[in-house]
């Protein structure tokens, strides 16, 4: 029987202040509200209840940001696929940011457990001047624990209309795509953090997130299988492999942190719930 949840965040000015309206239907919703840096960035956490998505569950997450408006979305674990008979369980998310505002969209890892059936779709549209940080990890089984991805399915969309569109099915017995030199290596971990922007970065200002974020993947354990590139104006994409979570997290983290001192002035402030 599958589970639809759905969740609506609005976010506005009240003065110098970012709120948040939000409305839910079904097993997902906010847990937390917070305002660690001051009222001008609100910090939200997202959970699901159920603790995963199987075959035929939906779950929707929409968001919009008005000008001026800084929201910070994770959540407090990670996101699991569970293994489906047959239909597919979907994650969908969709952001829109109106001009001068800023998201940064970092939940934790998404795990696609042996013989699930998963779908994930990703759309971000900036207008002019609005800005975001994001990043989506996925890892594939549970290796540590014994349980390899030797069947199943995963479909990832990501998309910053109009600059950047990816859509990628991984299939289990794709070995040319998880084993070769030219896909995943051997790993079973992919992280992506991205900088966008609804206006064209200038020159220097995309340089700088290019050498801040390679300064901090220099420094990882993993900086042999990390890197970063700007394949748009107005976009910087960091890519890693890894066979685990956490030293991906770690690199990542680091460079997010890099990048909102350089673009935004702002520190780190990492929200609690995180483990690095």
């Amino acid at each position: 029987m599958s589970w639809p949840g759905q969740l609506n965040l609005q976010y506005s000015l009240d003065g110098q202040r970012t709120i948040a309206l939000d409305r839910h239907h079904g097993p997902l919703r906010v847990l937390q509200r917070l305002y660690p840096e001051g009222p001008a960035i609100c910090h939200h956490v997202l959970v699901h209840p159920p603790g995963g998505i199987v075959g035929g569950d939906v779950l929707e997450i929409n968001a919009e940001l008005a000008s001026g408006t800084h929201a910070l979305i994770t959540t407090p674990g990670a996101t699991r696929y569970y293994r489906s008979a047959g239909p597919a369980a979907v994650q969908q998310v969709r952001a829109r940011l109106d001009p001068g505002a800023r998201l940064e969209w970092l939940p934790m890892e998404t795990i696609a457990y042996p013989q699930c059936i998963a779908e994930n779709r990703l759309q971000f549209d900036l207008a002019p001047g609005a800005e975001m940080i994001g990043w989506d990890l996925l890892a594939l089984g549970l290796p540590a624990a014994g349980e390899h991805w030797k069947r199943g399915r995963y479909t990832q969309r990501l998309e910053l209309p109009g600059v950047w569109l990816e859509q990628a099915v991984i299939d289990a017995e794709d070995q040319r795509l998880l084993d070769s030199p030219l896909g995943w290596a051997g790993h079973r971990l992919l992280g992506t953090l991205w900088f966008a922007a609804g206006t064209a970065l200038s020159a220097d200002r995309r340089t700088d997130l290019l050498d801040r974020a390679r300064a901090a993947i220099g420094q990882s354990t993993l900086s042999s299988t990390g890197g970063a590139t700007a394949p748009h104006p107005r976009l910087v994409v960091v890519r890693v492999l890894a066979d685990r979570v956490e030293p991906a997290m770690q690199m990542l983290v680091a460079v997010r942190n890099a990048w909102r001192a350089a673009a935004w002035q702002l520190a780190p402030n990492a929200p609690r719930i995180w483990r690095t």
